[in-house]
């Protein structure tokens, strides 16, 4: 099985360190053993006795400027984990550590979890309270953990509350706490694990996507302003055809973000995007349609520059959806017939309502400088604010 790693969070002086040499049976985490992180500010620490790896963090306080340190050192982290090869340093795991014998700032370390580790929304989350030393506190630390992850309505409730006593403790000379605990939050977190991997591979996957979609909308928001400049020249905006050179090269810039490589049965996708939304039957109806949008009063060169961004945008976001189903392997790149409605459906009735909201808001800003600018964002907002739905 994979060796997941688990993430310890918890304030500072709650016993982290304490817990992973428990965990791991040797003083690792006192003499500073194991592996830092290149410039990450996380050690992980490991043993062949142990299943997975723990990664130790700094802790969130006494101060915001440790706080600020350890959520940034997570995030930082967690986005290396998104590089290729580095997969093996995803969070598969989160032990909250929680200090039995204080409840100060409780609420707040939650708050700091939930920031800190965005990035890994479905991985499983164990609530470990440390120093539990007396047996009367335990159920009362169980129910006040419980309460607290309750009251944060964006929380996702830990899947077990564990008490541990890491280390023997000395109440009195006659009383001394044995280290309890330790075993049990080892074998379900051993249990668990399976399930967890699943589920940091499922974030980071959606991470990967997410950011790849980022990308393609810079890529598209930069061709839509070229789109801008062509359609402002002083000719006539007579059909679509003109912008097919900056449509493939903005298709290939996104085939590369999808991984689609490039090969007859790619060119005969590309193609076909360009073809419907250039000199196809529906981008010459788009055409002939805006020339019936009512109340225009703007110059001819400037409603140009909006349609030709308009229908830039517009191809983008198609081609971005069509090859964001291709690369999570929803559709192929042969399904040319599913891909040319998504085009046609992008040049729709919706096409003709969102250019006649640009028409609008720039009637109304009335503002003759930095035209351009003012068109390709307007137009880029407009365009990728949602997905296309494809009848």
């Amino acid at each position: 099985m994979e060796r997941g790693n688990v993430l310890i969070i918890g304030n500072s002086g709650v016993g982290k360190s304490t817990l992973i040499n428990a965990v791991l049976g040797e003083n690792k985490a006192v003499t500073g053993y194991g592996t830092t992180g290149v410039t990450l500010g996380l050690d992980i620490f490991e043993s062949e006795e142990v299943p997975f790896r723990l990664v130790d963090t700094i802790g969130f306080e006494p101060t915001l400027f440790n706080e600020y340190k350890a959520t940034r050192a997570i995030k930082r982290w967690s986005k290396e984990a998104a590089k290729e090869g580095k997969e093996d340093n995803k969070i598969d795991m989160i032990w909250l550590c929680v200090d039995g014998t204080s409840r100060k700032l409780f609420i707040k370390t939650i708050n700091s979890l939930f920031k800190a580790t965005r990035m890994w929304k479905s991985v499983p989350i164990i609530a470990v309270i440390t120093k539990s030393y007396g047996e009367a506190d335990r159920d009362e630390n169980i129910k006040m953990v419980s309460m607290a992850f309750n009251e944060q309505k964006k929380a996702r409730e830990p899947i077990a509350i564990i008490p541990v006593v890491a280390s023997p403790y000395e109440i009195n000379e006659t009383i001394i706490v044995p280290p309890q605990g330790i075993t049990e939050l080892i074998e379900i977190t051993n249990e668990k694990m399976p399930e967890a991997i699943k589920a940091a591979d499922k974030d980071l996957y959606e991470f990967k996507l997410k950011r790849r979609r980022g990308l393609s909308h810079s890529i598209v928001g930069l061709s839509t302003a070229a789109g801008v400049t062509i359609g402002a020249v002083p000719i006539p905006f007579a059909d679509a055809a003109i912008l097919a050179p900056l449509e493939f090269g903005l298709i290939r810039a996104l085939s590369r973000i999808y991984e689609i490589n490039r090969n007859e049965k790619s060119k005969a996708l590309f193609s076909r995007i360009v073809e419907v939304g250039t000199v196809g039957q529906v981008a010459k109806a788009t055409i002939s349609g805006l020339k019936a949008i009512p109340g225009i009063n703007l110059a001819t060169s400037v409603i140009n520059a909006i349609v030709a961004g308009a229908f830039v945008a517009a191809i983008g976001q198609g081609a971005i959806y069509a090859f964001e189903n291709i690369y999570t392997g929803e559709k192929s790149v042969e399904d040319l017939d599913w891909i040319t409605r998504v085009i046609e459906n992008q040049l729709s009735n919706q096409f003709l309502e969102k250019v006649t909201v640009a028409i609008e808001k720039i009637q109304e800003n009335g503002d003759m400088k930095n035209m351009s600018k003012l068109i390709s964002s307007l137009i880029t907002s407009i365009f990728l604010q949602e997905e296309p739905e494809v009848k």
